[in-house]
C-alpha cells in the first residue's frame, strides 16, 4: 500500500484542495448554469471520489460499524439544522405535502428530512433548494454499503470499478428496468458515481499510484472519449450538461478522476504565495457540508436582494457587472453568514468544540503545501 501524503495532522493536502475546488466549483455553476463547467471540473465525482478515499482509511482504522456510525454523525446533524430551516420554510409558504401525494402517505416521507435514504421531499418553489439534496441521499448510502463495496474491491478491484459503468450502461439500455421510483433514484446515482468512489479506494490501497503512466493515460483517454462522445450524441434536456445525460457522466467523471489521483503535484508550497488561499482550503474542508447544504438558499438570497436593487435605475448603470455576476458576488458573503450561523453544528457533530470560524491564523509546519494550517 503506498501511503498517502499527509500533514502532520493526518490531512492529505491535496485532497483537501479538491475538495474545495469542487465546492467552488457546484456554487459558480450554479450561478451561471454553465455546462461546460461540468467537463471542465465534473465536481461531483470529484467529492465521491475523495469521500471513498477517505472511507477507505477509516475502515482500515475502526471497525466497520464505528466508521459508518461516525459518517452518520457528522452529516446528520447538519443537514437536519438545515431542515429545521427549509420544511418550516416550505410550511409558511403554503407548502402542503398531501397535495404532492395522493396515496396519502405524505408524511412517511417526510421521514427522509430525518433520514435521507430518499429524496426529502418539497414545494415546488423550493425546488432549487430541495434537489442538490439528492448528493446527501448518495453518500449516505455509499457510506453504508461502503463495508461490502470495500470487502468486494479488494478481491476484485478492478472488475468491481468497471461494474459500476456496465451497469450504468444497463440501466440506460433498459436492460434493468426499475420500476420504484425511489429505487430508479437511488441505483441511477449509485451506478453513476460508483466508479468514481472506487476509485477513491484503489487511491487509499495505492493501486492508482502503481498503474503505469502509460496504462492510466490510455484508460484516461478511453473513459474521456466515451463519455465525451456519448454527451455530444446523446444531448440532454439541458443539451450538453453531464447532470442529464448519466452514461458521459459516468465514464467522463471516472476518468477525469483517475487523472487527477494519478497524477497528482509533488509539491503544493506554492499555495502558501496565493494570500487567503489556504485559510480558504482550510475553511472549505471544515464546513462542507454546511457550505454544499446552504449555497443555494444564498443564491435565493442573492437574486431577491438583487432585484431590490435593480429597481433602482441609478444603481444599475454605476455597476459595471451583469447580473449573473453580481449574483455570485452577492451569494459569496450570504454563504459566510450561513457559516457563521449553523457551520458550528459541524463541529458539535465531528465532537470537537463549537467555533463560529474554525480557520486560524496560527503556523505549523505543513509538509507539501505550507507552514500556516488550521489546528485539528
Amino acid at each position: 500500500m503506498v501511503p498517502a501524503r499527509r500533514t502532520a495532522h493526518g490531512r492529505d493536502p491535496y485532497l483537501d484542495l479538491l475538495r474545495a475546488l469542487a465546492l467552488v466549483r457546484v456554487l459558480v455553476y450554479h450561478a451561471f448554469g454553465w455546462a461546460w463547467l461540468t467537463f471542465a471540473f465534473p465536481a461531483m465525482g470529484v467529492m465521491f471520489a475523495l469521500a471513498g478515499s477517505l472511507m477507505a482509511r477509516s475502515l482500515d482504522a475502526r471497525p466497520p460499524i464505528s466508521v459508518v456510525g461516525g459518517r452518520l454523525r457528522r452529516l446528520l446533524p447538519p443537514f437536519w439544522a438545515f431542515g429545521l430551516f427549509v420544511v418550516p420554510a416550505m410550511l409558511l409558504q403554503g407548502w402542503s405535502p398531501a397535495a404532492d401525494d395522493s396515496h396519502g402517505d405524505w408524511w412517511a416521507k417526510l421521514v427522509y428530512w430525518l433520514f435521507p435514504l430518499n429524496d426529502p421531499p418539497g414545494s415546488a418553489e423550493a425546488s432549487q433548494v430541495v434537489t442538490p439534496l439528492w448528493y446527501v441521499r448518495a453518500y449516505l448510502w455509499f457510506v453504508l454499503l461502503s463495508p461490502v463495496l470495500l470487502l468486494l474491491f479488494r478481491r476484485w478491484p478492478w472488475p468491481t470499478v468497471t461494474g459500476s459503468l456496465v451497469l450504468v450502461g444497463l440501466l440506460q439500455a433498459g436492460l434493468f428496468p426499475l420500476s420504484a421510483q425511489g429505487l430508479s433514484n437511488v441505483v441511477w446515482t449509485l451506478a453513476i458515481f460508483g466508479a468514481c468512489w472506487l476509485v477513491g479506494f484503489a487511491h487509499r490501497d495505492g493501486l492508482v499510484d502503481r498503474l503505469p503512466h502509460t496504462r492510466v493515460l490510455a484508460l484516461v483517454a478511453g473513459a474521456l472519449l466515451v463519455g465525451g462522445v456519448y454527451a455530444l450524441t446523446h444531448p440532454g434536456d439541458q443539451g450538453y450538461d453531464l447532470g442529464g445525460i448519466p452514461v458521459a457522466q459516468a465514464f467522463w467523471s471516472f476518468g477525469f478522476v483517475l487523472l487527477l489521483l494519478r497524477f497528482r503535484p509533488r509539491d503544493l508550497r506554492w499555495l502558501a504565495r496565493l494570500p487567503g488561499v489556504e485559510a480558504l482550503v482550510s475553511l472549505l474542508n471544515q464546513r462542507a457540508v454546511t457550505f454544499y447544504l446552504w449555497h443555494q438558499v444564498a443564491l435565493i438570497g442573492a437574486v431577491l436582494l438583487i432585484d431590490q436593487m435593480w429597481a433602482v435605475p441609478a444603481f444599475q448603470q454605476a455597476l459595471p457587472l451583469g447580473t449573473d455576476w453580481w449574483k455570485l458576488v452577492v451569494t459569496c458573503p450570504l454563504i459566510v453568514v450561513a457559516l457563521l450561523a449553523f457551520g458550528w453544528v459541524e463541529d458539535l457533530a465531528a465532537r470537537r468544540p463549537p467555533r463560529l470560524w474554525p480557520v486560524t491564523g496560527r503556523r505549523t509546519t505543513t509538509p507539501g503545501m505550507s507552514r500556516r494550517t488550521e489546528t485539528a
